[in-house]
């Protein structure tokens, strides 16, 4: 099975991880065919372990007694992707300069009963939709500046969960697809 693992906090400030040493670390662990893609902590791996909560624990552990610091690890797979991707959700979304569009991904169920959409008590963020374990997040720059996963975000999704650009998340199937046999 391919497995797109997106991890939390690499290559932010204060945390830097050089792609050819993380691959080295899930190669370590005995997974196949171990690829990155840029430098934001975004992993290709092949596994047999079918158990996704097994897997990102013992990833998680693993790249915690490595780099020093505890790791979200939210395991995806291709046709997941292809999924989410398929929704569409952002299609009626006006994209201009001060706006971002997002995918939270996270490692606990989202809440079924979560009224949506919801927008943040500083209207710098609105979660427009969700999946099971995925939100579609709309980013309202104030000043430039995006805002901050801690806080609103985090009560509401998890703490445990890493958002990527939903234009990145395109581009990460890509490759990923481009790699599978």
């Amino acid at each position: 099975m391919l497995y797109i693992a997106f991890l939390r906090g690499m290559n932010v400030p204060g945390r830097s991880v050089k792609m050819e040493y993380l691959r080295s670390l899930f190669t370590d662990m005995g997974f196949d065919s171990v690829r990155s893609y840029i430098q934001s902590g975004n992993v290709f791996f092949e596994s047999d372990g079918t158990d996704r909560a097994e897997l990102a624990s013992r990833i998680g552990d693993h790249l915690a007694k490595a780099l020093g610091y505890e790791v979200a690890v939210c395991l995806r797979t291709v046709p997941e992707l292809e999924a989410l991707i398929a929704l569409d959700p952002f299609a009626d979304v006006t994209v201009t300069g001060d706006v971002r569009c997002c995918v939270v991904f996270t490692t606990e169920r989202i809440d079924p009963e979560l009224k949506l959409p919801m927008l943040s008590p500083k209207e710098d963020m609105e979660i427009i939709g969700a999946t099971a374990y995925d939100a579609f997040v709309v980013w309202h720059l104030i000043n430039g500046r995006a805002p901050a996963a801690k806080g609103f975000q985090e009560r509401v999704l998890g703490h445990d969960a890493t958002t990527r650009f939903f234009h990145t998340v395109v581009k990460i199937l890509a490759a990923a697809k481009k790699g599978e046999a």
